[in-house]
């Protein structure tokens, strides 16, 4: 989004409507398959200023982890993991977008555990919807691939066959509806 105005968004703050909206992960598992999850607890907004510059920030309860496990989930909250006890949330904020293809380049800081680092999320903008009464309503897609070890969730938990029990590479893939706030 080049101006976010270009792309249909007027100024303003359009939040995101965690109802509508979702963040999943998948990660590889014993090699030859993947275990997904979601976040069911988060919170953001895109801003647009009047130059149709917009910024995102986002804000991620980690302890909101969801894998279909409990055990599972346990051990993700611990020290092992996320350290849910000393980190109780991941953020991202938005440094900079740029149009890609058919598509967008969100760039920003992201972090998790304690660490923030610079990433990159591919990004698709679905366009705005008048919405059902509520007001506008803007959809989008991003997804980007992160190295868990990157940001201080080192564990390994190597297999006799080789390989390990959980993968490195994390995919995090975004469903976001944003509402204009009035």
């Amino acid at each position: 989004m080049t101006t976010a105005a270009a792309a249909g968004l007027t100024a303003g703050t359009w939040a995101i409507d965690p109802a509508h909206s979702s963040i999943a992960f998948s990660v590889r598992h014993l090699v030859v398959s993947k275990v997904r999850g979601t976040f069911g607890s988060f919170s953001g907004a895109i801003t647009v200023a009047e130059d149709g510059t917009p910024s995102v920030t986002a804000e991620i309860d980690v302890a909101s982890v969801n894998t279909g496990n409990e055990q599972r989930e346990e051990h993700l909250k611990s020290a092992d993991f996320f350290d849910v006890e000393k980190y109780p949330t991941a953020g991202f904020r938005s440094t900079g977008v740029q149009a890609k293809g058919d598509g967008y380049v969100l760039d920003g800081e992201f972090t998790l555990k304690g660490i923030t680092k610079p990433i990159s999320l591919a990004l698709e903008f679905n366009g705005v919807n008048p919405g059902m009464g509520h007001g506008e309503v803007a959809g989008f897609e991003a997804s980007v691939v992160l190295n868990r070890k990157d940001f201080g969730i080192d564990i390994d938990m190597p297999l006799e066959t080789g390989g390990a029990v959980v993968g490195d590479k994390v995919t995090i893939t975004l469903e976001i509806e944003a509402l204009k706030q009035a």
